[in-house]
């Protein structure tokens, strides 16, 4: 099932600073040259480790490849794969083959067959197969963090020892399923088998991927030592890090001084008022990116006046959009269009937004039979999430000028969630919700999760329940594998329902900052993996 990360950082920053200077040659003297001819040849020392050091924010929820579900995923993409991996939007290939070299399916996407490369081992020796694949995937599938991902799969198969098939109830783009963050891991067998019979089999660092890095030494809230794998099958060049050193530092400034001090080369978090102090340096390229991280709020459709779609229309156009970024975000933020994050199938531009337009929410509401306002609401956040605590007194400053109430409540996240769940009727009327798809595809997560309608809503906690939007999500689900134009067009109409209906709060899209040195290259943002800042085998000393 989807969990929710607390503790997510919603600005993420990339930051190297590497210092590696050898002293000039210099000239043998003439009389040396001759003596020096005359003797045996000997063999040059070899190089020195090249060591790259990170001082990062994740810690360690589980080394469980099949149970992670949190932010260890910036670890676990070094050292496990999935079959593919989906590329940044906008490249010219969707994808890049990792343990799969050529994928295809059946006309209608419910028999997908994917072709494995050859020769590949785990860390531990075993070779990588269709065996190794569907006894991953299948414990991926049953028992895994996330493995709500294949719940259209009834089977998977080994046609033969480089052929895996996998046999749907539904079409699905197994294609973008196979390239999550999540549940889509190939571990090596043999571990598997250890784990099943030792439930600690992993607790103390070990791992079985494929990955270019494997996991030297590990200790819990401190340190991560990753040494290349020498048998990688993607090969090695001479100017990649033999060893990543990755501090856990869950402190944004510590991060920074240790930066500035030369302590780590490289950081994922610095405090967000001294991104100018990077963006002015000539020796940082500064930039800003469209993320994964969409904030939203649902209105309690239960419980009147908030079963008015009118008086939910009204609160909307009461939300002050661009403060809320400003201070909610840093400014490092753009308005949403619904609950699908820029960049991410199936945003669209032709979804509206709403305005900010104090006198058009109070037409609404005489309209809805509330002028003047004259109502009390609840609205609770995560307690955790300081973002929203910096945008909700806004939202409370902004409702009371067309006289709404609004009293807050930080409370633990969990302890709302529960709230939410278990007495509907009751529960808070706007509910302020930090979400991401779990792979790149939010009409099937986030469109479906926050407001398609089921008799015990899991995440639709605005309870909204409209026949039509189902529909619309139900057909666009079925058309993503043959027609993805006809898909996103459903999607569309689902999310103009949502402007239209107004059943949550649209705030805004996060942006990630990178701030990257001049003396690094090979980094490249991933929209899609967002919790893996940095991917170790691609970075490499500028020249």
């Amino acid at each position: 099932m989807k969990r929710f990360n607390l503790f997510v950082t919603v600005f993420v920053l990339l930051a190297v600073a590497l210092s590696s200077c050898a002293p000039a040659a210099t000239q043998a003297p003439p009389e040396a040259t001759e003596a020096a001819a005359t003797e045996a040849p000997t063999e040059a020392p070899p190089p020195a480790p090249s060591v790259l050091k990170i001082a990062n924010t994740a810690n360690i929820t589980t080394w469980d490849p099949i149970a992670s579900f949190s932010t260890e995923a910036a670890y676990m993409a070094n050292v496990y794969e999935q079959l593919i991996r989906i590329n940044p939007p906008g490249s010219a290939e969707q994808y890049t083959p990792l343990l799969a070299t050529s994928w295809e399916s059946n006309e209608d996407g419910t028999v997908w067959t994917f072709y494995l490369r050859e020769g590949v081992t785990f860390h531990d020796g075993e070779p990588m197969n269709a065996d190794a694949v569907v006894k991953s995937l299948d414990a991926a599938r049953t028992e895994g963090g996330a493995s709500f991902i294949w719940w259209m799969v009834d089977s998977i198969e080994a046609v033969d020892d480089l052929t895996v098939r996998f046999n749907l109830s539904v079409a699905a783009p197994i294609d973008l399923i196979a390239s999550s963050l999540y549940a889509a891991w190939i571990v090596s067998p043999k571990a598997l088998d250890a784990a099943a019979a030792d439930e600690n089999y992993w607790a103390d660092g070990k791992e079985a991927g494929t990955g270019p890095y494997v996991i030297e030494s590990y200790v819990p809230d401190q340190e991560i030592v990753f040494q290349a794998y020498e048998n990688y099958w993607g090969g090695w060049e001479d100017n990649q890090f033999d060893t990543v050193l990755v501090q856990i530092v869950p402190e944004a400034l510590t991060q920074q001084q240790m930066l500035e001090s030369g302590d780590v080369d490289l950081v994922t978090r610095i405090p967000s008022e001294n991104y100018v102090a990077f963006k002015n340096n000539p020796d940082f390229t500064y930039r800003e990116e469209p993320s994964f991280f969409n904030y939203v709020g649902y209105f309690n459709t239960l419980r009147p006046p908030l079963d008015n779609a009118k008086v939910r229309q009204a609160l909307s156009y009461a939300i002050p959009y661009e403060d809320i970024i400003k201070i909610g975000a840093k400014g490092l933020g753009t308005q949403s269009r619904g609950p699908v994050p820029a960049g991410v199938f199936p945003w669209s531009e032709d979804v509206p937004q709403y305005t900010y337009d104090l006198d058009k929410a109070r037409e609404l509401l005489k309209e809805a039979g509330y002028e003047g306002g004259g109502f009390s609401l609840r609205l609770t956040y995560a307690a955790e999430n300081a973002t929203h605590e910096a945008y909700a007194p806004l939202i409370k400053d902004s409702f009371a000028q067309i006289g709404v109430d609004v009293t807050i409540e930080a409370i633990a996240f969990n302890q709302q969630w529960e709230e939410a769940k278990a007495d509907p009727a009751n529960a808070q009327d706007i509910f302020l919700v930090l979400y991401w798809p779990t792979y790149s595809d939010a009409g099937a997560d986030n469109l479906w999760s926050l407001f398609y309608y089921t008799e015990k809503p899991f995440f639709n906690l605005s309870y909204w329940n409209n026949a039509d939007y189902n529909a619309l999500i139900d057909e666009a689900g079925a058309l993503v594998v043959s027609d993805r134009a006809a898909s996103q067009a459903k999607y569309v109409e689902a999310m103009n329902l949502l402007y239209e209906e107004a059943p949550g709060l649209f705030f805004f899209d996060t942006k990630a900052v990178f701030i990257i040195p001049n003396s690094i290259e090979g980094f490249q943002y991933n929209l899609n993996y967002p919790f893996v800042q940095y991917f170790f085998y691609d970075l490499r000393p500028a020249n």
